[in-house]
């Protein structure tokens, strides 16, 4: 197993998320680390995390409800320290739907213009097909051509998706990354409750009893306190 340095994280981070809240639930304590430390963290949010609720995406009948995602996005964002949060307009759990072309040129142009060393993004194997599709379309356009910046692809989890695909449904995810959020974990906190209308009561996976426990849990994996899982993907040195 891997534990991360600072050294080892590139000045310039891009976070790829499907939906407003998984940023926060795969890494808000990293980014906040990362943040602390210097780096320049930018999020990507590609859906827009509400009409999957409604048969038909009516995209007027859910306006206050996207707005409120907006806001809490961009707050969580503060809290952590990113330099900007960008959300995209992809439809909500139907990402499936669309051609995996645009998606993928979504996220070229901001790694065209954000030129990051690091990309972390959804792991392959969760539940929710948004993630699934997030996490191709990120491996494609981060694939290792002559002068590409991404340097370092890291996959997180997600409470309520990863662990729910069975072990023999996808590939399971297997964590190799660690960082240490001891010191910045009650950011992360901070920033979920940006998004009390995502969270949920204990014991449903997506509770804050249950972040805490995953965090403390991936944390005894390593000898700290609190830590958050990733798997390396790839790295060029």
């Amino acid at each position: 197993m891997e534990h991360s340095s600072k050294k080892e994280i590139g000045k310039t981070i891009l976070v790829v998320a499907a939906h407003p809240d998984d940023e926060v639930l795969g890494c808000g304590g990293s980014i906040a680390k990362w943040t602390a430390s210097g780096h320049i963290v930018h999020v990507l949010i590609m859906a827009e995390g509400a009409t999957s609720r409604s048969s038909i995406r009516d995209r007027k009948v859910k306006r206050e409800e996207l707005s409120l995602l907006e806001k809490s996005a961009n707050s969580a964002g503060k809290i952590l320290g990113v330099a900007s949060v960008k959300l995209l307009d992809f439809p909500d759990n139907r990402m499936d739907s669309l051609d995996r072309l645009d998606i993928i040129k979504a996220i070229e142009e901001e790694i065209k213009r954000l030129k990051p060393h690091t990309v972390v993004t959804h792991h392959c194997g969760d539940v929710n097909i948004d993630h699934r599709i997030t996490h191709e379309a990120v491996v494609t356009a981060c694939r290792p051509q002559p002068g590409h910046s991404v340097r370092l692809l890291l996959a997180f989890e997600i409470m309520s998706s990863t662990e729910w695909q069975p072990p023999g449904s996808n590939f399971v995810f297997q964590p190799n990354w660690f960082e240490d959020v001891v010191k910045t974990f009650d950011f992360k906190i901070k920033a979920l409750d940006c998004y009390q209308s995502e969270m949920r009561e204990w014991p449903h996976s997506r509770s804050l009893n249950n972040i805490k426990n995953l965090a403390q849990y991936r944390g005894s994996m390593v000898g700290c306190e609190f830590a958050e899982a990733f798997m390396l993907l790839r790295i060029i040195q």
